[in-house]
Formats: C-alpha cells, sequence, structure tokens
C-alpha cells in the first residue's frame, strides 16, 4: 500500500467564527472514519506559533528556512491501495474542511 499526503494552506481554508465548530467537528468524524478503516497514519496541523528552524548537515541551527518551504495548515496522511482512493479520501476532507486539497504520494522506501 502507498501513502498519501492529504493537505491545504491555511489560507485556503475560509469559514466563519461561526462554522468553525461545525468544520472542526466534520473533519474529526472524517478523520474517526479513516481510523476505522485501518487508513490512517497521521495528520495535524502546522504549529504556527513556533518558527521553523533549518539544521544543516554539520548540525548548525538557522533561522532561515528554504525559500518556497513556507508551511501551513492542515495534512493528513493515509495508507491507501491506490491514487483514485486517496482522491476519494480527499473528497471528503475538502467537504468537512470547506477547501480543497492537495493529494500526494510518498515514494516508496521498502527500509521505511
Amino acid at each position: 500500500m502507498t501513502k498519501y499526503l492529504i493537505s491545504f494552506p491555511r489560507e485556503a481554508m475560509v469559514v466563519t467564527e461561526n462554522e468553525f465548530p461545525v468544520v472542526v467537528a466534520e473533519s474529526h468524524a472524517v478523520i474517526a472514519e479513516a481510523k476505522a478503516a485501518g487508513v490512517y497514519v497521521f495528520g495535524g496541523g502546522i504549529e504556527e506559533k513556533v518558527d521553523p528552524v533549518l539544521v544543516s548537515s554539520d548540525g548548525s541551527v538557522g533561522t532561515e528556512i528554504y525559500s518556497g518551504s513556507v508551511l501551513t495548515g492542515g495534512f493528513t496522511v493515509l495508507e491507501l491501495p491506490t491514487r483514485e482512493d486517496a482522491v476519494e479520501w480527499a473528497r471528503k476532507i475538502a467537504a468537512a474542511c470547506r477547501c480543497a486539497q492537495e493529494v500526494r504520494e510518498f515514494g516508496y522506501d521498502p527500509d521505511s
């Protein structure tokens, strides 16, 4: 089976303060469904209050990150038999979160 990243940037989710609790409940229901189906690997939101750091190959730590690598929003990793299955789960997540989802496939690594 292949692992898929289903994600969205923070600015894609535009909901009102009143809608937000409903979005949270519906998105948690989709995650519960994925867990019950045995396809859930990991998910969450990026904590934007904590700045990222870049750890160099020599072990030094810096505050400048790679250009274009700003990561916000939420993501879910699911392990599924086909890309079509990933698209179907992305549809469910998109409906719950009220925003489009990106689907990316992780490369296979037999040692991981």
